[in-house]
Parts: C-alpha cells; sequence; structure tokens
C-alpha cells in the first residue's frame, strides 16, 4: 500500500481546484474544504449546510467535534474557501438542514444524504489520474496539503500538530511529508 502524499506543488493544487470546479461545484467545495480546514473526509462529509452558512452569509467559523477524536474544532474561514461555498450555497438551493456535500441520491424518505467515503475517494483521486498528478493521491491527500502548505509557509510545527490532532511534532512531520529537500530548502534559505 502507497503511502498517501500531499500535493507538493501549487501548480497541481490550481489544476485540481480547476478541474473539480468546472466538473461539479459541490466536489470543487469538498476539496477547497480539505486544502482549507485540515479535516478528515468523514467530517467534511458530515457538514451540514447550517455548520457553514447562516442563511445570509457564510460563516467566519466553522465549528465542529470531530468524528475519529471526538474533540471539538474551530476553524476561521479563508477568502478561498468563503467563495466558494457562498458560490456553491447559491448555485445548488441547498436548504440549511441539507448536507453540503450532498449525493445526488436521497434517503428513502426524500431528505438529503452525503456522498460516501468511497464516491469522495474516487472522485480526488480520479481527477488526480486525469490531470496526470503523479503519487498517491487520495481525500487523505487534502488533509496532508494543508499541514504541508502550513509548514511551508512557516507556520510553527507546534500549531501545525495541533491543528492535525497530532501527539507529537514527529508525528506531524512525518505525516505531512517533510523530506529531505525541504530541509535542504531551510538550510540555503537562511545563508546565514
Amino acid at each position: 500500500m502507497n503511502l498517501v502524499q500531499p500535493l507538493r506543488n501549487k501548480q497541481d493544487i490550481d489544476k485540481m481546484k480547476s478541474h473539480l470546479k468546472e466538473k461539479n461545484p459541490r466536489d470543487y467545495v469538498m476539496f477547497m474544504i480539505g486544502i482549507s480546514s485540515a479535516l478528515r473526509i468523514s467530517d467534511i462529509l458530515g457538514l451540514k449546510v447550517s455548520d457553514v452558512w447562516d442563511g445570509k452569509r457564510v460563516n467566519e467559523h466553522i465549528d465542529i467535534r470531530e468524528k475519529k477524536t471526538d474533540k471539538g474544532k474551530i476553524f476561521a474561514v479563508s477568502p478561498n474557501l468563503e467563495k466558494a461555498i457562498r458560490d456553491y450555497i447559491k448555485l445548488s438551493k441547498l436548504s440549511q438542514n441539507d448536507y453540503l456535500i450532498t449525493s445526488n441520491k436521497p434517503n428513502k424518505d426524500g431528505s438529503s444524504k452525503p456522498i460516501s467515503r468511497q464516491q469522495a475517494h474516487e472522485i480526488i483521486s480520479n481527477a488526480a489520474d486525469y490531470l496526470g498528478i503523479k503519487g498517491s493521491i487520495s481525500t487523505h491527500t487534502m488533509r496532508k496539503t494543508w499541514g504541508y502548505w502550513a509548514y511551508k509557509s512557516g507556520v510553527d510545527l507546534a500549531l501545525i500538530m495541533e491543528a492535525l490532532n497530532h501527539s507529537s511534532i514527529a508525528m506531524t512531520k512525518k505525516y505531512i511529508g517533510i523530506t529531505q529537500d525541504d530541509l535542504d530548502e531551510v538550510y540555503i534559505k537562511l545563508n546565514l
């Protein structure tokens, strides 16, 4: 089994965003939440419209309880994520009680249900394959991409560890895939 990788190239992130936005706005919003929040796919799929939208505008913060850890998590909505959510909700005509990443097939009682984790995986991995993005890419790539680019942007590893709910910095470094090339870049950039 291959280790799932973050998207280490901004062009690959932009290609994924463009492709998913054109193909299906729902899939684009799922990807945007994933790379903007460090949420696991189970938490993304559990989001209801009311978790992100107050009926008139996108919430400034999203407040959830993580399924895996049962810990609370609050994160600020970035301008890019705010636009993606706003545009999607206006286009989709979802109600406050609907799942945000809703399946085209409702429950037997007519209520909305989210897409499955397997369907989400296929959406992300098929898009990466179509775009020729190398490596093992899945829904977990979105969470790892957030951590990797937070690190590359100079965010303290302790904060990244906290956001990912990891128990050690060593776990976080391994998780986000810090490579020797990344370490070399630090030495070269310092150039003291």
